[in-house]
């Protein structure tokens, strides 16, 4: 519902208003008037966060002068960037200018660039890149400025990696936000893989087994842009239908996961999770320190969540020797890990994963026990 006219908290013009590519809506409404007359005094500040399945709904709509697009899932990232392009050159931005910041970039160059008028005239579209997504006080105000000064002909679209809680609320970010849309990319969770490879073999015209999803998904979760092209390779063998087999015949294990989803399997007591998670890491180099803090965490969280449910006295006992067993293994794996003691620190995490959920592994050494 729109706020009284006037009212610093009402929306801007350009968020109800079809934008056709050709400058801002031109209407002689007494309405659009009060408006333009408010926002023309400086922009009032909103908040358009969109997702990439909403995005190309939006884009339909309008196209706004400014974009963000942030997260650390590199696929969705990218093509949710080449949507705003793709819109973008529809509508006849044809020039296009792309800046990779870091802490070397001359941010008086980035901005005389976005601020010279086009050679030809045309409208054109700015790209920043910005990796980090931390461009430092002098690039924070120059983006903040970009943002401000953006007009029907130059298009500001932003790249970056993900955002911390500090950064999202940078000025920079809500400069951006008070012109234009923010694009935030979140990787797809486990659960969430087979919907996903669904929706993108309708896309690509393939019919799947529902075991097929489940086993591609398995040997790409967290790493999409794998998943992408082995849907694209089975379409390319021109396979009248998506099977289980095929899969495992044509694909191979391009998983990828992180210390944070251990310490969650860990947690959860889920022995199966976390040595496939655990040999993940263990595939992908992984360093085995942040890999035991990871550990420690989950150790942490679940003996405090277990002596804190009201446990009976000997029950509670029995939980404490519990964990200083667990906390002993932890420290044999540090020392493993650091050459002080003979043996594979791995090996010692997946007994951890097994003994957190109930099953019966080697015991400890007894010099070693706690």
């Amino acid at each position: 519902m729109l706020g009284p006219v006037g009212s610093r908290g009402a929306l801007r013009p350009s968020l109800w208003l079809p934008y056709n590519g050709t400058g801002p809506p031109r209407l002689d409404a007494p309405l659009y008037r009060s408006y333009h007359a408010e926002y023309s005094r400086g922009p009032a500040w909103h908040s358009l966060k969109l997702s990439p399945d909403s995005l190309s709904r939006h884009l339909e709509r309008q196209l706004l002068p400014v974009y963000l697009v942030s997260g650390d899932e590199p696929l969705l990232a990218i093509e949710a960037a080449d949507a705003i392009r793709a819109r973008a050159r529809a509508l006849g931005y044809t020039e296009r200018e792309v800046h990779v910041l870091d802490r070397g970039t001359d941010w008086d160059a980035v901005r005389a660039a976005a601020g010279t008028l086009s050679l030809f005239g045309s409208r054109r579209i700015i790209e920043l890149r910005l990796p980090t997504g931390k461009p430092g006080v002098t690039g924070g105000r120059v983006l903040a400025s970009l943002a401000a000064d953006a007009d029907a002909d130059t298009l500001i679209l932003v790249v970056s990696g993900r955002l911390d809680r500090e950064s999202q609320h940078a000025e920079w970010v809500r400069a951006i936000e008070a012109r234009g849309g923010w694009v935030q990319v979140w990787p797809i969770p486990g659960d969430r893989m087979v919907p996903w490879l669904e929706t993108r073999c309708r896309e690509l015209g393939l019919a799947a087994d529902p075991g097929a999803l489940e086993v591609l998904a398995a040997r790409t979760e967290g790493n999409l842009l794998a998943a992408r092209q082995e849907l694209e390779k089975l379409k390319l063998l021109a396979c009248d239908r998506v099977t289980a087999e095929r899969v495992l015949a044509a694909s191979g294990d391009s998983a990828r996961f992180s210390v944070g989803e251990l310490s969650d399997a860990l947690s959860a007591a889920d022995a199966e999770r976390s040595l496939r998670v655990l040999d993940g890491l263990k595939a992908e180099g992984a360093e085995l320190p942040l890999v035991l803090w990871a550990v420690a965490r989950a150790l942490r969280a679940r003996w405090s969540r277990e002596l804190d449910s009201g446990l009976a006295p000997a029950r509670a006992l029995g939980v404490r020797a519990a964990y200083r067993g667990l906390i002993a293994r932890a420290v044999r794996a540090d020392a493993m890990a650091k050459g002080r003691l003979s043996g594979d620190a791995w090996d010692e995490i997946a007994l951890i994963a097994c003994e957190v959920a109930g099953r019966r592994v080697l015991p400890l050494p007894a010099a070693q026990a706690m």
